[in-house]
């Protein structure tokens, strides 16, 4: 009979600890710290093989960190059955508060044997490119609100508040350009501060248009198209789900993808006493910020109905059952929205429409859209 020997391994770009668990007896042998090399845990795997009396398989697995993928690749290509382990889901001891590399390579090989979490999903190689890209474009947009941040920050510090009712119009712009500080070196901060501005615009600008094409192009045009039907999400949202989800069909229910993103409530419950927290933001932080973002739109104008130029644009490339369950997830979302607003606050309801968002989102893309 085939034993299984379940292989934690704690990695660093500096060092790799290795520890193996044995489930017959209950034991942790051969812990050793290697060098940063894939060929280093390929030997310790034939030495361990040789060491042991009968014929064994080797699983083994690591936390989710700044290595991503690339380890579970180099041992996936040599035959290693390889899993990655989502962090935020381990087993751990209460009381524990002495953390080393041992330690944790013992815990994620008790993990792996009891099968004490979630394992992290491996996207395609072109579904992680993408992703890159899209992160790539955000760091620059994050940059680019941090210039916007300064320059406002700049012109008070030195008494020159705009008294337009909007920033970063073209007004505004042409206001920034003729401040007159009357100190040379002044100007000259305001002058760089505002070419760093236009850079980092014109960046943003062309990673968008090359998300687009990215968009339109396979296998993600039809999803991508689906997405589209929703309020508030446009390509760059639309492809992040794609390309950070990757088949929604591995959660079962609505609820299972709402908690992947950490979108449903806490608890903390004991007896006859039930409470509930805040959201758990256990999960995928990237999407449910997008998706938080995306709530918003639907917190204007309680009046205001029909749908944007925009979003006909976008519902003209879909089917009409597809746009019938979009168009009345935006209804309830809308309606969910201003109900919850009016007795709480606005961001406990964009929380709550995110959630519900996500739910829709998942019957769009598995086709559980009958019941609409």
């Amino acid at each position: 009979m085939t034993s299984i020997i379940y292989v934690g391994m704690d990695v660093h770009t500096t060092n790799y600890t290795l520890c193996c668990y044995s489930m017959e007896d209950d034991r942790f042998f051969a812990e050793v710290q290697v060098e940063p090399d894939v060929k280093n845990i390929l030997k310790y795997f034939a030495r361990i093989k040789k060491q042991q009396n009968k014929e064994c398989h080797i699983v083994c697995g690591y936390e989710a960190g700044c290595l991503g993928y690339s380890l579970y690749h180099q041992l996936h290509a040599h035959g290693v059955d390889c899993v990655i382990l989502a962090p935020t889901t381990m087993m751990t001891t209460p009381g524990k508060r002495i953390k080393t590399d041992r330690r944790d390579a013992r815990l994620i090989s008790k993990c792996l044997a009891f099968h004490t979490y979630s394992p992290v999903h491996i996207p395609t190689e072109m579904d992680d490119a993408v992703k890159e890209y899209i992160r790539m474009r955000d760091d620059a947009n994050s940059a680019l609100v941090r210039v916007k941040q300064q320059i406002i920050a700049f012109c008070i510090r030195h008494g020159k508040v705009h008294d337009g009712k909007s920033y970063w119009t073209n007004k505004h712009l042409d206001w920034l350009s003729n401040l007159d500080f009357g100190n040379g070196i002044l100007s000259e901060v305001l002058q760089e501060y505002l070419i760093r501005y236009y850079q980092l615009r014109e960046q943003v600008d062309m990673y968008d248009m090359r998300i687009n094409e990215l968009a339109q192009s396979e296998p993600y045009r039809k999803r991508v198209e689906k997405l589209g039907c929703f309020r508030g999400i446009a390509a760059h949202t639309a492809l992040s789900f794609c390309v950070e989800v990757g088949d929604f069909r591995r959660f079962a229910t609505a609820q299972q993808f709402a908690s992947y993103l950490g979108l449903v409530p806490g608890e903390c419950s004991s007896g006859d006493k039930q409470q509930y927290t805040g959201i758990t933001k256990a999960g995928n932080s990237h999407l449910r910020k997008l998706l938080v973002e995306t709530a918003q739109v639907f917190g204007r104008s309680a009046t205001k109905s029909g749908k944007s130029a925009a979003l006909k644009a976008r519902q003209a490339k879909c089917d009409s059952l597809t746009i019938a369950y979009a168009d009345k997830a935006n209804a309830r979302l809308k309606k969910k929205y201003f109900k919850i607003a009016m007795r709480s606050k606005a961001n406990i309801a964009k929380t709550a429409v995110a959630r519900e968002m996500a739910c829709f989102i998942w019957g769009m893309m598995t086709d559980n859209i009958s019941c609409a």
